[in-house]
């Protein structure tokens, strides 16, 4: 069971990315993280669940609410969007958690993973 652990950032110009890569494979679960804007104006073709934050917070506030909020499973982990800040949240969340993933995005020749 794999899931696409994907950020969202604030900036519509890596949306279009996320949203290919959403459409693109055959997830068992999405999971964005992102923003009340995020949640309110991107709309994937897939139904999402989301980990909505207030990306002012400090950092382990974000951190703290990334690790209580991780899928189960398989991830498949996606940092083409979202800030610096969320990302590192991310990757501690995941480190401290001692949770395996793998990085995936989308090229010219199609999705591949790391």
């Amino acid at each position: 069971m794999t899931t696409l652990f994907a950020c969202l950032g604030i900036g519509k110009g890596t949306w279009g990315h996320v949203a290919r890569l959403i459409a693109t494979e055959e997830w068992d679960r999405v999971v964005l993280l992102s923003s009340d804007f995020g949640k309110e104006n991107f709309k994937p073709e897939k139904e999402c669940e989301w980990i909505l934050l207030n990306n002012r917070a400090g950092f382990v506030i974000i951190k703290d609410a990334v690790k209580e909020k991780l899928p189960e499973g398989e991830l498949a982990l996606s940092l083409a969007s979202g800030s610096g800040k969320e990302h590192m949240a991310v990757l501690v969340a995941l480190r401290e958690s001692n949770r395996d993933y793998k990085i995936v995005t989308l090229t010219g020749d199609g999705v591949k993973y790391y």
